[in-house]
């Protein structure tokens, strides 16, 4: 986090999840589609206090900047947003639990 010693960079690389490619995917259609920059993008996360640096992985911040981002844009609200997390969290662990698929 900007000016606070952070200790060693790990310089060991992994494979990313496939949700991790999917949020960067989802970050480049967005600023593609004009919706925000990758300015943006860091105002969210330079915004987030530490305890979202000390809990929350990399993708996932970007998963909290995105939406923030996407909110402020006016592309949906945060009642649209709770009603969508609502019907996936419906589905169950797994989309074969879904009702209705």
């Amino acid at each position: 986090m900007g000016g606070s010693l952070a200790g060693p960079i790990p310089t060991d690389q992994h494979d990313f999840a496939l949700w991790e490619k999917r949020v960067d995917a989802l970050m480049v259609i967005c600023s593609g589609k004009g919706h925000f920059t990758v300015d943006g993008l860091r105002r969210v996360l330079e915004d987030m206090g530490p305890e979202a640096f000390e809990t929350m992985s990399y993708y996932e911040r970007w998963v909290a900047s995105i939406n923030q981002n996407l909110i402020e844009a006016g592309v949906y609200s945060t009642a649209e947003l709770a009603a969508r997390m609502s019907e996936v969290a419906a589905r169950g662990a797994t989309y074969g639990d879904a009702a209705d698929g």
